[in-house]
C-alpha cells in the first residue's frame, strides 16, 4: 500500500498509464478512428492530459517530493536527475505534439516514455521515499502535494 502522501500522484499515474497505452495503440493503428484523424485525436488527448494533469503533477514532484527526497536520501540523486530529464522530454513532446509528419512515431515514443517514467517512479522512487519518510514529514508533504495539485 502506498504512503498516503503519494496516493494522489499514484492516481495520476494510473490514468497516465492508460493514456500511454492508447498512444502506442493508436500509433500502431489498433484504435479507431484509424489514420491521421485518430492520430490527431490522440495527440489532442495527450496535450489536454498534460495540461490538466501532468503539469500540476510534475510541479508537486519538483517542488515538494524531489527536494525532500534529495535532502533525505543521497542515493536518490541519480534517479531524481533521470526523472527530471523525463519531465523535460515530456514537456517538449507535449509542446510540439501534432507538428511534423511522423505523428505516429512521435505518439508511440511519447507513450513509451510516459509509461517507463511512471513505472520507474512507482517501482523505484516511491519505495525509496517510503523507506525514508517519517510520520511528521509524511503529513507535511501530503499537505504540500495536495495544495499544489489543487491549484
Amino acid at each position: 500500500m502506498r504512503h498516503p502522501s503519494l496516493i494522489p500522484l499514484s492516481h495520476d499515474h494510473h490514468h497516465g498509464l492508460g493514456l500511454a497505452l492508447r498512444c502506442r495503440k493508436q500509433a500502431l493503428g489498433r484504435i479507431k478512428p484509424l489514420g491521421s484523424q485518430g492520430l490527431k485525436e490522440r495527440a489532442e488527448e495527450f496535450k489536454n492530459f498534460f495540461a490538466q494533469n501532468l503539469t500540476p503533477h510534475f510541479k508537486a514532484e519538483e517542488e515538494a517530493l524531489f527536494p525532500w527526497l534529495r535532502a533525505a536520501a543521497a542515493d536518490s540523486h541519480p534517479l531524481i536527475d533521470d526523472l527530471l530529464r523525463d519531465h523535460e522530454q515530456l514537456r517538449a513532446a507535449a509542446a510540439g505534439l501534432g507538428e511534423g509528419r511522423e505523428l505516429a512515431k512521435i505518439l508511440f515514443d511519447v507513450g513509451d516514455l510516459l509509461e517507463r517514467h511512471i513505472r520507474r517512479e512507482e517501482r523505484e522512487l516511491f519505495p525509496l521515499f517510503e523507506k525514508h519518510v517519517g510520520a511528521s514529514d509524511g503529513e507535511r508533504l501530503k499537505a504540500e502535494i495536495e495544495r499544489i495539485l489543487a491549484r
